[in-house]
Formats: structure tokens, C-alpha cells, sequence
């Protein structure tokens, strides 16, 4: 059966096209660099917001148009894997992403939920045989479900904890399976309301007792996929135990896992963390943890987790300046975790939206690549930092000097003379890269 019936191909036709079912910006085959914006961009699509949402927000029911909800059940799930394996076809992505109940309903029993998940995962490992679509990562939905409610490595009952472990279990199985890049743990309850009932040690200490027996279970079946961390702060609990990348890092560091992880980073969960998405992008890459992104945006007058579509060029620069400086996302790559707004409800916003998304990136990592070639942002830092490549500077940074020696130098100092930042500046030059990108 085909789903999108009116929907052809979606290919490069450059920025003057007025196509709307036309890449404008992201061409997959043009290099930049030395490899392809395929090879780069690494573009995936997240089954549950594109297969499974229905448009339902705190306010009201689901009104999306989706000719596949005709069915039920695992009939619905099938149905599912079916328009997806055609939506990654006509739009051309080489990944996409899933949790567990996103493609098999949960059964009565955790044995019959497997059992579905086994149907399911047979009939994707059939379509993959014939399709560029791979497995980005995957992960377990450890936090919709009532059991869930007190979170589930982190839970106060032990066998939440245990049931939990059961389902990541069959998530390291199911990525082996699928040959899987990464696995992501996405602790969507792991945190605390109040520290009145809660035992922060306890639940710390069982985190990383719950993540050093993914790491045995994935050697123990030669499951060599990398393993991520998606920070988010708040919501649904007030302190979430991986607020930020910071946050996270610090607790990877503490338990001795730093060497396991990476970061799947989220831009919409950066700026509820307060941060901007280059911020949480470059903690994670000065300190090698930059595994993967979620990319998407938020609104700013809406303080909740929106998940729309990429459409901010500065934002998108910014990352790919980033991912670039990076090397890349190696394994990981640019999951769309995003979803049509509720009024975009027809099935041709899902190819519209994509677009858009894989446009934009196209668009920062032209500009990125460009400002990367022209030393502009590394010229400014280099500047800005020049008294600490000699002198008392060079001295402090190659550790020569001690507080007795730099008061000595202080006494000094008649006057301390500063540079401007310039910041204003900066901006505008990056506006001119961006606009010669599309000039171009």
C-alpha cells in the first residue's frame, strides 16, 4: 500500500526553485570539504514524532490525518513500517531513530511486548535489506508508562528498576540486531519533585549501577554500538539528574563511565537548560564527548519542550561550526527530533517540514565550512587570547609561575589596558557569510 501517493522523490533543484516538494539548499551529492553533505549532515528521522504523533497537546485530542491509523494493534504497527520505509525513501535520508513502543504496542505482559517487538523488528530488518535507510540509534521508553511515575533506574522500587533493566536489555539486542550505529539513554523520568522523600545517593549510585550492566550486557553480545546521553532539565521532574551536558559529564566522571558515553544533545532541551545549542555543543566537544544531535528548535515564548522543525540559519551555523570543528558526528549523526506544528495536519507537512529541517543545515554548514576556511571565528579568538601566547601569559599557561611571582608582576602594572570583544562586530560578519550563502 502507499501512503503518500501524490509525492514523488524529493531531490535538489537549487534556490531559485519554487518547488515546494524540492530541496532548495541541501544537495547530498555536492562536497563540502572533502566529504558530502550526506556524509556530514547524517540526516535521520524520528519515527515516533513522524509515525506515531497525533497531534494532541494539554489542551486538546489528536487531529492529525494520518491513513494509516485506519488500523489497530499491531496492525497499526505494521502499517507503520510501511509508510515509513516509504517516507525515508521520498525524502531521501540515510537514518532514523525509534524507542521501543514507537514500532510494537506493549502487550499484556513484558514476554508479549517482546514478542510483538520481534514481529516488528523482522519486518524493518526486511525493509533495511532494500533501503538506504539505516538505524541510527534506538532506545527503550522507560518514562510513558504508569510504572514509570517515580522513574525507572532511578525508581524507589526495585522492580521498576529490574523491569527496566528488562526492556533496555531487549533495546541492546534489538540494535545489534538492526545493526545499530548508537543507543541512547534518554532518562525522561530520572530526577526528583523534592528532596523530602528522595534519596539522591541511592538513586545516583543506582544510574551508574544500571549503566555498567548495559556496558557488561553489550560486550557480552558483541553489541558495538556507541552509547549516548540526551540531557534535559526539568519536565517532567523539578531536578532532573541530566540536566545539561555539564551535569551529565560530571556524573559520568564521578562513576567512572566517562570512557562509555557521548552526548546526544538536543537543542530545544539546551535552551530549557538555559543554554544556547552551540553552548551544550561545545562543552561536549572541547571535552570529546560530542556523539550525536537532536535537531530541532523551540519557541521562546513557550516554556516547554515544542520539538518544531530547524528553520533558525544562525542556530544551524552555529551547530555545524561546532560539529565541523568536531571533525564530524562520526557514528552519530542529525536526528530530526521535531513534529508538525497541531495546523500542519495533513500528511504533505511531514515531507515540508523535513525539507525545511535538512534545508536549514544545509544552509550552517555551508556557512560554517566557509567561516572554518577563512579563519574568521578562530582569528578573533586568537586575538582576543594573544597576551596568554607570551610573556606572564606563556608563563601561566605552561605553569611557570606561582601567586609570589605574579604579585611581583602585578606591582607592576601602572595601567591594564583591554581590547574591545567587538561582539557587535562579529555578528555582522556573520550575516555577510550568510547572505553570500545564499547569493551564491
Amino acid at each position: 500500500m502507499t501512503y503518500f501517493l501524490n509525492i514523488d522523490k524529493i531531490k535538489f533543484e537549487g534556490s531559485l526553485s519554487t518547488n515546494p516538494y524540492a530541496f532548495k539548499f541541501y544537495n547530498p551529492e555536492e562536497k563540502i570539504g572533502d566529504k558530502t553533505m550526506e556524509e556530514i549532515l547524517r540526516y535521520g528521522v524520528s519515527y515516533w514524532h513522524t509515525f506515531t504523533m497525533n497531534g494532541s497537546d494539554p489542551f486538546g485530542g489528536g487531529n492529525m490525518i494520518r491513513s494509516w491509523d485506519k488500523f489497530s494493534g499491531m496492525d497499526l504497527a505494521k502499517a507503520r513500517v510501511d509508510a515509513s520505509f516509504e517516507f525515508y525513501d521520498k525524502i531521501d535520508v540515510p537514518f532514523f531513530c525509534f524507542h521501543d513502543i514507537d514500532i510494537a504496542p506493549e502487550g499484556s505482559s513484558l514476554r508479549e511486548s517482546n514478542q510483538n517487538l520481534d514481529t516488528i523488528v523482522s519486518m524493518i530488518k526486511d525493509y533495511m535489506k532494500d533501503s538506504k535507510a539505516k538505524l541510527l540509534w534506538n532506545t527503550a521508553n522507560n518514562f510513558t508508562h504508569p510504572r514509570f511515575v517515580h522513574g525507572a533506574a532511578t525508581s524507589s522500587s526495585a522492580d521498576v528498576f529490574a523491569y527496566s533493566a528488562a526492556k533496555v536489555k531487549k533495546g541492546l539486542e534489538i540494535g545489534k540486531e538492526l545493526g545499530a550505529e548508537n543507543y541512547v539513554f534518554w532518562g525522561g523520568r530520572e530526577g526528583y519533585e523534592t528532596l523530602l522523600n528522595t534519596n539522591m545517593k541511592l538513586e545516583l549510585d543506582n544510574l551508574a549501577r544500571f549503566y555498567n550492566m548495559a556496558i557488561d550486557y553489550a560486550k557480552e553480545i558483541g553489541f558495538d554500538a556507541q552509547f549516548l546521553i540526551e540531557p534535559k532539565p526539568k519536565e517532567p521532574s523539578t531536578h532532573q539528574y541530566d540536566y545539561d551536558v555539564a551535569t551529565a559529564h560530571a556524573f559520568l566522571q564521578s562513576y567512572g563511565l566517562v570512557d562509555h558515553f557521548k552526548f546526544n544533545i538536543e537543542a530545544n532541551h539546551a535552551t530549557l537548560a538555559g543554554h544556547t545549542f552551540e553552548h551544550e555543543l561545545h562543552y561536549a566537544r572541547i571535552n570529546n564527548m560530542l556523539g550525536s544531535v537532536d535537531a530541532n528548535q523551540g519557541d521562546p515564548l513557550i516554556g516547554w519542550d515544542t520539538d518544531e522543525f530547524p528553520t533558525d540559519l544562525w542556530s544551524t551555523t552555529l551547530a555545524m561550526y561546532e560539529i565541523l570543528e568536531n571533525g564530524g558526528l562520526g557514528r552519530g549523526g542529525l536526528n530530526f527530533d521535531a513534529k508538525v506544528r497541531r495546523g500542519s495536519f495533513e500528511p504533505e507537512d511531514l515531507f515540508h517540514a523535513h525539507i525545511a529541517g535538512m534545508d536549514a543545515f544545509a544552509v550552517g554548514l555551508r556557512v560554517a565550512q566557509n567561516l572554518i576556511d577563512d579563519k574568521v571565528l578562530e582569528s578573533i579568538v586568537e586575538n582576543r587570547y594573544q597576551t596568554y601566547t607570551e610573556g606572564i601569559g606563556l608563563a601561566i599557561v605552561e605553569g611557570k609561575t606561582d601567586f609570589r611571582k605574579l604579585e611581583e608582576y602585578a606591582y607592576g602594572l601602572s595601567d591594564i589596558k583591554q581590547t574591545s570583544g567587538r561582539l557587535e562586530q562579529i555578528k555582522a560578519t556573520i550575516n555577510q557569510y550568510l547572505l553570500k550563502a545564499f547569493a551564491n
